[in-house]
């Protein structure tokens, strides 16, 4: 693979050269803008998801040392949640916006590994998710039902993919100049354009084509109780669905980067604004999905009704503790 020299590349708003009041205004407005989206993540969705991810890593492990096993859907969720906040973690690389994390190459290609890793974990997890119920639907005896009855092998086998994955994509970043400090995003910018290709086809055309096609069959096969089946697990089907829509619009704001690189062209505020919104949307949907799980899921939405149910009890019966108090006195005589 032919090397390519990435030190010409920069950010639009480090490389500015105003020649209008207008194009100050647009700057400014476009930092505010950027600003306000971080700090409305890191104070609503962050809190979310964080506390989204802890119960459902409580509940999964409560039901597990109950019943000492831990059901497929289960187990494929649970490595999906932990994917979801390790990219949580990653993600206060955005509090520093407008301006970015300043870190060595070698410092910003490990983070962007770690959040490849559970990006690709995430995606791929959840097409194994979404392949396995609508086996559901199918008799049990193909093989491609008897492979997805052992869902450790199964987890096993997406983290080897994901881990690969990864690797290519810090190949990808380059491999000059680490020694040198710049401005680090966990999708670096001075990344070759291979590295937003790789992402792009393996991270989203893949996993797209799987999501459409088990959705195609899912509603074109003609079996009883489809909207009982889907009711039965919505928490996967709503993920599924929020997770193309919002990288959907990631990456193809990945691939415009890419076009500018081919071009030899920084692009303008705008453009660095736009990808800026994307990938702080992409940490939003991370968040709302360990939400929707929390709240969908069958078993863990069962126990947060049981958890609301106890507290109600015992509110109700610390009203009716009533505890009387009387006093009378009774004075007779004469003075």
């Amino acid at each position: 693979m032919t090397s390519h020299n990435m030190t010409w590349i920069s950010y639009p708003s480090k490389n500015l050269a105003f020649t209008s009041p207008e194009e100050i205004e647009a700057f400014i407005a476009s930092q505010n803008i950027i600003s306000r989206l971080m700090h409305c993540y890191m104070a609503f969705f962050v809190p979310i998801g964080l506390i989204a991810g802890i119960c459902i890593l409580i509940i999964f492990i409560k039901n597990y040392l109950r019943h000492k096993v831990i059901e497929n859907l289960d187990l494929l969720l649970l490595d999906f949640t932990i994917s979801n906040i390790i990219m949580i973690f990653l993600s206060f690389t955005v509090i520093t916006r407008p301006d970015y994390l300043k870190a060595t190459h070698l410092a910003c290609n490990i983070l962007s590994f770690f959040f490849n890793f559970s990006y690709f974990n995430s995606q791929y997890v959840l097409i194994l998710t979404l392949l396995i119920l609508l086996l559901k639907r199918f008799p049990p005896r193909t093989a491609l039902s008897k492979a997805t009855q052992r869902p450790i092998l199964c987890v096993g086998f997406v983290l080897t993919y994901a881990f690969c994955l990864s690797l290519t994509g810090a190949v990808l970043v380059g491999r000059d100049n680490y020694h040198l400090e710049t401005d680090c995003q966990l999708d670096p910018l001075f990344a070759w354009p291979e590295y937003e290709i790789v992402k792009f086809i393996f991270g989203f055309g893949i996993p797209s084509f799987l999501q459409m096609l088990c959705f195609t069959v899912l509603f074109t096969k003609k079996a009883p109780a489809l909207q009982q089946h889907i009711r039965t697990y919505p928490a996967a089907y709503i993920i599924n669905i929020t997770i193309f829509i919002c990288r959907l619009f990631y990456n193809i704001m990945i691939l415009f980067r890419t076009t500018f690189k081919l071009q030899k062209s920084i692009g303008t505020p705008k453009n660095e604004l736009v990808m800026n919104i994307a990938e702080i949307v992409l940490f939003c949907e991370t968040c709302a999905s360990l939400a929707f799980i929390l709240g969908f899921h069958k078993p863990c939405k069962d126990e947060i009704v049981k958890v609301i149910q106890n507290c109600r009890r015992e509110n109700t019966a610390n009203n009716h503790l009533e505890i009387p108090v009387t006093t009378t006195t009774h004075e007779s005589g004469s003075q």
